[in-house]
């Protein structure tokens, strides 16, 4: 037979059990504004029964609270954290191409391209009205080279946004390493505290906020494993494994962590890069980091396909040749010299191997097209080596496949070397108000780097060897791709209308070159204007970007940036909806809502008091049995 006490002790864990879940829903109301917060509950649990000698044999020994458990719920953890990467990969696109959209705006409040460049053609239809008036050569002169400040702004507006990606993506690295190193801590804590026997449900939380905030930057798979007893495997320590990979490698395992770092490329990937753009490898192996990965998505991502995005149109072709310190490329993606976007010294792909090349050559048909490139290396192939490079493809720098600052600065290179090589070809072919030959129009103010002291201005068609030699002494010069033709050197960061055509506007060729019986060229005088008639039609009559007119350039750029930024809005406004969907779902689990831990706060009160009645009840039958039964 049981203690006639025995009900006591019951009662009294009831009371203790209770005023736990009551402490714990306190908690719990405290925390609802929480970010990341998990609703907490007591797990209950009926003792032990007692053997009593009797004829039912067995006597409950009341309730005990077995631990404080947080509710969390992996699989929508998982679903979270895949959506948060697709999240953070279009919504920081998104971020950037609203810029670039912006920075080719052409509205009555922001004058762009089409006002410019209309402005520039009306200029010269009053030229050609009065052709011998240098005040409106000098508007034509003073609008053409408004259309190149033009270029020349958008070109510097890129690279800087070029540079804030590039420093953004070193700041987004530091965090990945401060949450690998915060979560790996964490780790230790955790498995400290609940080794002892405790639950480190606010630890938890902690690290399931890192988690999530990491999902949005990388895409990964986070998994935490009981570690067992190695002599007993049904035993659990307490302790568990908890690791977090990164395609496929491990940035944290348990109380260890993996950082990456960011390294400055030696070369360019595309003409127009800016200097210093970072890759990103793994701190202990210098093992590049694969950010495009097939599985990878997040905000890393899409800051390098804002940064290095050239729409796959980096040279690329089939080796055909390896000689010691040569490697040549045949049947190449661009055959045109104004099509180029490669930088002069750079970084060359083979079989996933990346060589420095210090300049190249190329060799064309009698059409001007490009039919091989050769890319000269300071550093010599050994025999084995060139047997493994020949028939692989060849990739200059990188190919992202995603239309990024790389691809509009070289959509303006594009458009300026074609627009300025008809227009310089034409100017060409009139003679000035002197009755001298027409010279380049539009020219580039960067042939030469590192230049010391005054020298002339080379004309960007025509400059020879015999020309570099007239450079003074102490001038680097720029190996040029094909000394015939060097519109290669034309970007929108360099161009300008030539110098001894803005200081003297006279120069500008305004008549067509004719000749008499004897050969010599018949001047018709100054108010002659028979080339700005054919001048006129390079507006919109004349090929010249994307078989349109010039006229068409901003709307094909506008239509490239809008359709891309409206679907990286699209998306990020879908992931967005998907996010609060599955945050809904979690918080049905996880969440703490204010209603039902109101009914809990009655519910517990109720069984606490009960428990207590009991308690009285049973005083009372102790005073009968004491203090009247005479005992």
């Amino acid at each position: 037979m049981s203690s006639q006490f025995y009900g006591l002790n019951v009662a009294y864990t009831g009371l203790n059990a209770y005023m736990a879940s009551i402490n714990t829903t306190a908690n719990n109301i405290s925390n609802v504004q929480t970010k990341g917060y998990s609703k907490q509950v007591v797990e209950l649990e009926s003792e032990c029964a007692t053997r009593a000698f009797d004829r039912y044999g067995n006597v409950g020994a009341g309730v005990s609270a077995k631990q404080v458990s947080q509710l969390r719920d992996l699989y929508y953890d998982t679903k979270y954290w895949n959506n948060q990467s697709y999240l953070g990969y279009y919504s920081t696109k998104e971020y950037y191409m609203l810029q670039i959209e912006n920075y080719y705006t052409d509205d009555a409040t922001t004058p762009g391209f089409s006002s410019v460049f209309a402005s520039m053609f009306n200029s010269l239809d009053a030229v050609k009205s009065n052709a011998g008036s240098t005040s409106v050569r000098n508007q034509f002169v003073s609008d053409a080279s408004k259309l190149c400040s033009y270029f020349n702004n958008n070109a510097v507006r890129l690279e800087l946004l070029q540079s804030t990606v590039n420093d953004e993506v070193k700041t987004t690295v530091d965090n990945i390493n401060s949450i690998a190193q915060k979560v790996a801590l964490l780790n230790k804590q955790i498995n400290t505290i609940e080794q002892n026997g405790g639950q480190a449900n606010e630890l938890r939380d902690h690290r399931a906020l890192l988690v999530d905030e990491l999902s949005q930057i990388i895409s990964i798979e986070a998994k935490e494993t009981p570690v067992t007893n190695s002599n007993y495997p049904d035993m659990f320590t307490g302790a568990t494994t908890y690791t977090i990979k990164v395609n496929g490698q491990t940035l944290v395992d348990t109380y260890e962590y993996n950082t990456l770092k960011c390294v400055t490329r030696n070369n360019k990937y595309n003409q127009s890069d800016v200097d210093g753009l970072y890759d990103v490898v793994w701190s202990d192996t210098d093992a590049k980091f694969d950010v495009w990965g097939k599985n990878q998505r997040g905000s890393l991502r899409g800051l390098f396909e804002i940064r290095d995005g050239n729409d796959l149109q980096n040279v690329h072709g089939h080796v055909q040749d390896v000689t010691s310190n040569t490697i040549t490329i045949t049947n190449p993606n661009i055959t045109k010299i104004t099509d180029m976007n490669l930088p002069s010294t750079g970084t060359v792909m083979v079989n996933n191997t990346y060589y420095n090349y210090s300049s190249f050559e190329v060799e064309m048909d009698e059409n001007e097209n490009i039919v091989s490139y050769t890319f000269k290396f300071d550093v010599g192939f050994q025999d084995s080596m060139k047997n493994k490079l020949m028939g692989q493809d060849l990739y200059v720098g990188s190919s992202v496949d995603y239309k990024g600052i790389p691809y509009y600065m070289n959509q303006m290179n594009m458009f300026l070397r074609s627009f300025a090589r008809v227009t310089n070809d034409l100017h060409k072919t009139g003679i000035d108000m002197n009755g001298d030959d027409g010279a380049a129009f539009f020219v580039s103010d960067d042939i030469y780097k590192n230049r010391e002291g005054d020298f002339d201005e080379y004309y960007l068609e025509g400059t020879t060897q015999s020309d570099l030699a007239k450079i003074p002494t102490g001038t680097t010069k720029i190996t040029f791709t094909d000394g015939s033709d060097t519109y290669y050197r034309l970007t929108a960061s360099n161009v300008k209308v030539a110098s001894a055509i803005q200081a003297h506007p006279e120069k500008l060729a305004t008549t067509k070159k004719r000749y008499d019986a004897d050969g010599n060229v018949i001047n018709d005088g100054v108010d002659s204007a028979t080339l700005v008639k054919d001048w006129l039609k390079l507006e919109k009559d004349v090929k010249v970007f994307r078989d349109g007119g010039a006229n068409t350039f901003l709307q094909c750029i506008y239509a490239d940036v809008t359709v891309d930024t409206q679907e990286c809005t699209t998306f990020t406004n879908n992931f967005t909806n998907i996010q609060k969907t599955i945050q809904n779902q979690r918080e049905s689990v996880s969440g703490v809502d204010e209603d039902d831990e109101a009914l809990d706060l009655v519910k517990f009160q109720n069984a606490y008091n009960l428990s207590s009645k009991v308690i009285s009840v049973l005083s009372e039958m102790y005073d009968q049995l004491i203090l009247r039964t005479g005992v």
